[in-house]
């Protein structure tokens, strides 16, 4: 099973600062140890909101609004994606990096083409 782990933006990474080397390096040991177990598919980080924009389409008509956003709660900061065995598993290494950002991280499920077979468990995991 594929899980993403999810670390918001904060008000240091939308104001483009790297974290302090302590936090880089604890981050970086982390990728490292999921990479050596063979379950990392991919780490990035994002840059921050100012340099994105937001799209929507209504009716056909498209609006394009340009960053910064104001929710930096809402934002994502990076993502890590991993192949793991079961949820538990991804809980594990997600608290490893939360440990070693110091702050909250998400974990959600991938969605995998067998989630829409007739024996799909997708509504129960």
């Amino acid at each position: 099973m594929r899980y993403m782990i999810i670390n918001k933006a904060d008000a240091e990474t939308e104001a483009g600062k790297f974290p302090p080397p302590e936090v880089a390096e604890a981050v970086g040991k982390v990728v490292e140890d999921l990479s050596k177990a063979g379950v990392l598919l991919f780490a990035e980080g994002v840059h921050r909101s100012s340099l994105g924009a937001r799209v929507k389409v209504d009716d056909g008509k498209r609006t394009v609004t340009d960053g910064p956003f104001a929710e930096t709660k809402e934002l994502i900061g990076g993502v890590i994606v991993v192949e793991v065995r079961n949820r538990d598993e991804a809980v594990e290494w997600a608290a490893r990096l939360a440990e070693a950002l110091g702050s909250e991280v998400e974990v959600r499920r991938v969605v995998e083409e067998s989630d829409f077979g007739p024996d799909s468990d997708i509504l129960q995991n």
